[in-house]
């Protein structure tokens, strides 16, 4: 799991104007991971991107790596 919070925060950080301010939080079942995204309230257009391409393109880079670790995994960006 920690591979998979690893990976969201370096493209996470690699989007936003404030990097410091970039969080990732997971929680981990036996085939399951859920990864949680907070950035500052500025930032969070830029992760989201127009019409969430952003952060659905950043999901599906998630997603293939998990594949390699055997687990499922969602990336949520709460408000």
């Amino acid at each position: 799991m920690e591979q998979l919070e690893n990976l969201l925060l370096v493209l996470a950080r690699s989007l936003v104007d404030e990097p410091e301010k970039v969080e990732v939080s997971g929680t981990e079942s036996d085939s399951r991971v859920d990864l949680e995204l907070r950035v500052a309230p500025d930032d969070m257009g830029r992760v989201i991107g127009r019409q969430g391409r952003t952060i659905r393109a950043i999901r599906t880079v998630v997603k293939a790596a998990s594949v390699k670790l055997g687990k499922r995994v969602t990336v949520e960006v709460p408000d």
